[in-house]
């Protein structure tokens, strides 16, 4: 069988990103197939499933699949839940794909347990699956043929390692604790959770590397599986992580709110495009951001895009959902045309307002 990868492609990209912050987006910019010599033997069949069709991030992965699959002369059918919670209903929709026998399926999965069971039932009818964007780590062996995401939590650190340059010298400064919030948006999306350990690992290796010590407060997920959770009653740096209920924009602006109503708050990070909306929501009747704390976010759309141009935000990560999209449907016509795959990095890029507007950055930003 034909093997392609993209690792050559992105290979200087990814090591540019994980050491500055940022990558070369210019081969995914204009839509060009992420392969460029990938063709289908006939019109395939695909279904796509995003976390949420109302999202600015995932209406781009859509369009990018959509754009994509005209090139290559199949079809795919796109859906989503309305919010990134609404678990029980794209398990529904993954399962109706499953019913409907296509020849393969590409899904970011909101829930990485929640899928375990409808994985099983396709591979067992012979349906190949792939995971973009976040990955599914306890699939059932060979359910999942390939996964095409971002180092996730590598760009929670890039986020860290700005924010930290923002801080550090209020932190070797204070004669009394300081606190970093950290709003993110649930406790089951694999994406999510790696950027919010990054973040938090990044953060606790760069404050004790300067001498001061760090505890981790908040949501029992992130305080259990970060590296070093600390002690609270003794700590220089307090890193305090909240989770909303649910992903609605009310909901993390509410959570969002909790912590940019603390004094002893000097930064504040949202680990998606929901979550950093809250943020900037939230401080419109608070006006802390960009003032006496530093924001930073992930992802963009017009709340994160304005919020970063103004400079309110200090910046944000943006990975390239248009690619996510595309190469989705590449890695499904590989594999119904026979064709081996395995598994892609996506790149990810920290944007401020300086460079936001540089022709490889802004085709993946969305306002």
């Amino acid at each position: 069988m034909k093997k392609r990868t993209l690792s050559i492609l992105l290979a200087l990209a990814l090591a540019v990103t994980l050491v500055v912050g940022c990558g070369s987006f210019s081969a995914f910019a204009e839509g060009k197939s992420a392969y460029g010599d990938v063709t289908a033997e006939k019109e395939y069949n695909f279904v796509l499933i995003v976390k949420s069709m109302s999202s600015d991030f995932w209406r781009a992965a859509v369009g990018g699949a959509e754009d994509e699959a005209k090139v290559l002369g199949v079809k795919v059918t796109c859906q989503g839940p309305s919010s990134n919670t609404d678990i029980a209903d794209q398990v529904q929709m993954l399962n109706n794909a499953i019913n409907s026998f296509p020849d393969g399926i590409a899904i970011a999965a909101s829930d990485a347990s929640a899928v375990l069971d409808s994985l099983q039932e396709a591979m067992d009818a012979g349906i190949p699956v792939i995971c973009f964007n976040s990955g599914v780590p306890e699939a059932p062996e060979g359910s999942v043929y390939a996964t095409a995401k971002t180092d996730n939590y590598n760009a929670g650190g890039i986020a860290a390692t700005n924010v930290y340059e923002a801080v550090k010298d209020q932190i070797a400064a204070a004669s009394a604790p300081v606190r970093i919030g950290l709003v993110n948006q649930d406790v089951t999306s694999d994406s999510v959770i790696s950027r919010g350990l990054g973040f938090i690992d990044t953060m606790i290796d760069l404050v004790t590397a300067d001498g001061k010590t760090v505890a981790v407060t908040g949501s029992d997920k992130y305080v259990a599986d970060c590296k070093d959770a600390g002690d609270a009653s003794t700590a220089d740096v307090i890193i305090e992580v909240r989770v909303p209920a649910s992903a609605t924009s009310e909901l993390c602006a509410t959570e969002a709110g909790v912590l940019l109503n603390k004094e002893d708050l000097i930064a504040i990070m949202g680990t998606n495009q929901e979550t950093a909306s809250g943020i900037v929501t939230a401080d419109e009747t608070i006006g802390k951001l960009g003032e006496s704390v530093v924001g930073a976010g992930f992802d963009s759309g017009a709340t994160v895009a304005g919020a970063v141009e103004s400079g309110k935000l200090l910046g944000a990560v943006t990975q390239s959902p248009r690619f996510q999209g595309q190469i989705a449907i590449d890695l499904l016509t590989m594999i119904a045309n026979g064709e081996t795959v395995q598994d892609e990095e996506t790149p990810a890029c920290w944007y401020t307002a300086e460079n936001m507007n540089d022709p490889e950055i802004a085709p993946n930003i969305q306002r």
